[in-house]
C-alpha cells in the first residue's frame, strides 16, 4: 500500500529548507535544485509545489503572517482579556514571543530580504500587503476602545501604525541583535500603550 503524504507538511518542510539555503547561498545564488538536494527530495518534487524561488518566499510570508492573524484576531475580539489596550499589548507580546521562538528562522528570512534586495528584488510589497491586516485589526480595536472611553482620542491610522511598527521593530531586534531582551521590549511597549489610555 503506498505511503500517504501530508503535502501541507511536505511543502512547510520544503520552506524551512529554502529559507536555510536562501541564508547559506545567498537569494541570487540559489535555485529550486539546491533546495531539492537540501531537502533530500527530487527537483520534480519540488516543482509540484513551487514553479520558482519567488513563490517560496511569498509562501513564507502567506503562511506565517495568515497563521498569526487568525491567533490575533481570536485574541482582539475575545471578551476575556481586558481591554483594548490589554488585548493590544498581548498581541504584541505574542508577537515578540513567536519571533523569540522562532528566532533562526526569523534571522533567515531576514537574511534573504537583504540578501533578494542586494540582487535588485524587492519584497518590501509583499510584505506590506500581507502585513496590512496586522495594521487594520489595530485601527479597529483603537476605534472600539475610543468608543468605549477606554482610549483618549487620537489619530487611529497613525496610532495603528505606530503600534504595528513597534512589532516590527522587536522582530527585528530579536533577528540582528544578540542582546534583545523581552522584559525591555515589553517596557517600552507597555509604557506607549499606556499613553493611549483615556
Amino acid at each position: 500500500m503506498p505511503k500517504k503524504i501530508d503535502h501541507e507538511e511536505r511543502k512547510e518542510n520544503i520552506l524551512r529548507t529554502a529559507l536555510e539555503v536562501f541564508s547559506k547561498e545567498g537569494y541570487h545564488n540559489s535555485n529550486l535544485s539546491l533546495i531539492a538536494e537540501a531537502s533530500g527530495i527530487s527537483r520534480p518534487t519540488v516543482y509540484q509545489y513551487f514553479h520558482n524561488k519567488d513563490e517560496v518566499y511569498y509562501y513564507a510570508v502567506k503562511l506565517i503572517t495568515g497563521r498569526l492573524f487568525t491567533k490575533y484576531s481570536a485574541i482582539a475580539w475575545s471578551p476575556e482579556g481586558g481591554d483594548e489596550i490589554d488585548r493590544m499589548e498581548r498581541i504584541l507580546s505574542d508577537i515578540i514571543d513567536m519571533a523569540a521562538e522562532n528566532e533562526l528562522a526569523l534571522m533567515n528570512l531576514m537574511d534573504v530580504m537583504v540578501s533578494a534586495k542586494r540582487d535588485g528584488v524587492d519584497f518590501a510589497d509583499v510584505i506590506h500587503h500581507r502585513t496590512a491586516k496586522f495594521t487594520i485589526l489595530f485601527k479597529r480595536l483603537l476605534r472600539q476602545g475610543i468608543d468605549r472611553g477606554n482610549i483618549r482620542r487620537l489619530d487611529i491610522n497613525a496610532t495603528a501604525e505606530a503600534v504595528f511598527n513597534l512589532a516590527e521593530l522587536e522582530c527585528f531586534r530579536i533577528a540582528f541583535f544578540k542582546t534583545f531582551d523581552k522584559k525591555e521590549a515589553m517596557t517600552m511597549i507597555t509604557g506607549y500603550l499606556e499613553t493611549l489610555r483615556n
